[in-house]
């Protein structure tokens, strides 16, 4: 027989996790592998499914400690991507409550969220330059996301 202790260091490791104990459809996919800190990660998939519909405003996010158990990182780690998130105004702690997805409202004056979606852009307009997508290719691919972000988030199926 097989000791445990042997089992669990011969099975190959887990790179993706999931959380799926929502009421929402959301799912936590962390890459250990990536450079991007794991904190910025969750910090991304709430402010996406915010964005998207996945979670509306007033749902409650999972409590640190079982988040953290289950995603199998460490306390801190979810604490400090909700500290970030109440930064950035997608979410509010109400004490004794738990933190709870904030409504649409963005803290920022167009201007600026002009700015941030703009330097974003150039971000991915230096990854298709170097991967040798031309402008055109690029635009429709912007558009089929944006059209395909907005699908999702009215709840329209999109036809294959």
């Amino acid at each position: 027989m097989v000791s445990r202790r042997a089992r669990l260091t011969a099975a190959t490791p887990t790179v993706i996790l999931s959380y799926d104990r929502w009421v929402s459809d959301l799912r936590f996919q962390l890459n250990f592998k990536s450079a991007k800190p794991v904190y910025l990660q969750l910090v991304d998939q709430v402010k996406s499914a915010a964005a998207s519909g996945a979670v509306r405003p007033g749902e409650p996010l999972p409590s640190i400690r079982p988040l953290a158990e289950e995603l199998r990182v460490n306390r801190n780690t979810i604490a400090k991507a909700y500290a970030e998130l109440e930064n950035q105004r997608v979410i509010e702690a109400i004490a004794g409550k738990g933190c709870f997805v904030r409504a649409g409202s963005s803290p920022f004056r167009k201007d600026v969220r002009l700015r941030l979606v703009a330097e974003a852009m150039d971000d991915a307009v230096v990854q298709a330059h170097h991967l040798q997508i031309g402008k055109a290719e690029f635009l429709r691919l912007a558009e089929e996301r944006f059209d395909a972000f907005e699908d999702q988030r009215t709840g329209r199926k999109v036809m294959p």
